[in-house]
């Protein structure tokens, strides 16, 4: 069976911190694992995050497959966001919005310049 490294939450509720736990992928998510890697807290200002590099090391050696969540944390690219219901959909409206208003609106006259085609004029026509 494969070895995951992947977050468990600890702590109550609306205080949230996890740990960085090596354990079965069939495991639920604060079930049984197998080793205790590090931990995250977001709650601190700013958010801390520490792992044993040693055991990562180790795991990830014998073929443990990294969380998305704890590869941004390695690398350093992981910014936590308290999530707020309801501000997305405002971001994305006010994001068109701004959008069709930025958009240079096409003048009259150099659009009609470019409908009109180039005819060809005939003999029959000229007479």
């Amino acid at each position: 069976m494969s070895v995951t490294i992947r977050l468990t939450r600890t702590g109550r509720k609306n205080l949230p911190s996890y740990r960085v736990v090596a354990t079965q992928t069939r495991t639920k998510r604060d079930g049984k694992f197998l080793d205790i890697i590090g931990f995250y807290n977001p709650s601190t200002v700013p958010a801390s995050f520490d792992y044993d590099k040693k055991k990562f090391q180790e795991w990830v050696s014998k073929g443990a497959i990294v969380s998305d969540a704890v590869k941004k944390m390695v690398e350093g690219k992981y910014e936590y966001k308290k999530y707020k219901p309801g501000k997305e959909e405002e971001v994305e409206k006010t994001e068109a919005v701004t959008e069709e208003k930025s958009a240079p609106a096409e003048k009259p006259e150099a659009a009609a310049e470019d409908n009109t085609a180039p005819v060809d004029e005939t003999p029959e026509q000229a007479a």
